[in-house]
């Protein structure tokens, strides 16, 4: 069991560089998106002066201060993104090597032993596991009950986190829109002091008004796609730990565990202290 959990152990801290790493290509996706985006049209044919392309850091200072909000907003996408790929996997929710060693666990009768497995390898399913162990003294209907209680806590935890997706999704237009209001302001206060004489500074505050536009969509619309993808991936995910864990407590001998306390919480509830002096007064009598 040790050598079992140690490489489960290490399982799981190899997911940190994994992620890391898929972080850094999406990265790498956005900014080669951005650098695409950025790229000038080349002048009319005829024309003197060579094409020439601005980069991504010229981009962004031009799009103005709505920029900075949006380059965050995209750095969350992506390590959501990242990060909830690995949580809707079943194999992360439950591990091959935890399933087959609680399985075993169970077809010994060794309860308490799965129970400290369980409780000494964190995931998902040994959670959900462990949780429904330390109901088993209670009976079939508690024990489902205990179940299922947890099951909707692994997935309300999860589903918090991609519904920061649809927040990304909501909110950076809407920044983009602040930086096409404040833009156009500047555009007209500009077009009111110089006129129509002095079309660089009136392109560059409509260049600010279609940055910030086009950064607050080219964000928005991948949020909403990993939002939609993820949620069903968990729906996904979530029906096949239950049926794991569900398969785990189908045949339990419920009637020679009445009473059984397998866990280590400790119950709090005891007789009213009323109920105990009456017995103790009748006793005394």
């Amino acid at each position: 069991m040790q050598t079992n959990t140690a490489t489960i152990m290490t399982r799981h801290t190899s997911n940190g560089p994994a992620r890391a790493f898929l972080c850094v290509l999406l990265a790498l996706g956005v900014l080669t998106s951005f650098n695409l985006y950025a790229q000038e049209p080349v002048p009319a044919e005829g024309a003197v002066e060579a094409p020439h392309s601005e980069s991504m850091i010229d981009r962004f200072i031009e799009g103005g201060w709505v920029m900075y909000p949006i380059t965050v907003c995209s750095i969350a996408l992506v390590w959501l993104t990242v990060d909830l790929w690995m949580r809707t996997s079943i194999k992360k929710a439950a591990p091959p090597a935890q399933v087959a060693q609680v399985q075993d666990l169970f077809r010994a009768g060794d309860y308490v032993g799965a129970y400290q497995f369980c409780k000494g390898t964190p995931s998902a399913f040994t959670n959900t596991t462990r949780v429904g162990l330390s109901f088993l003294g209670d009976g079939h209907e508690a024990t489902e009950s205990a179940l299922f209680s947890e099951l909707n806590k692994v997935n309300a935890s999860i589903q918090t986190r991609i519904n920061y997706l649809s927040v990304i999704g909501v909110c950076t237009p809407m920044i983009g829109l602040t930086g096409t209001v404040t833009g156009m302001m500047r555009a007209f206060s500009t077009l009111k002091t110089s006129g129509a004489g002095d079309p660089a500074k009136l392109s560059g505050a409509i260049g600010e008004v279609l940055i910030a536009t086009a950064s607050g969509l080219f964000i928005a619309v991948p949020a909403f796609m990993f939002f939609y993808f993820l949620r069903n991936r968990l729906q996904v995910s979530m029906s096949d730990l239950q049926e794991i864990v569900m398969a785990l407590f189908r045949k339990m001998p419920y009637a020679h565990l009445k009473d059984a306390h397998v866990g280590e919480e400790e119950f709090y509830a005891a007789i009213p202290n009323w109920v105990a002096g009456e017995v103790q007064t009748v006793s005394a009598a």
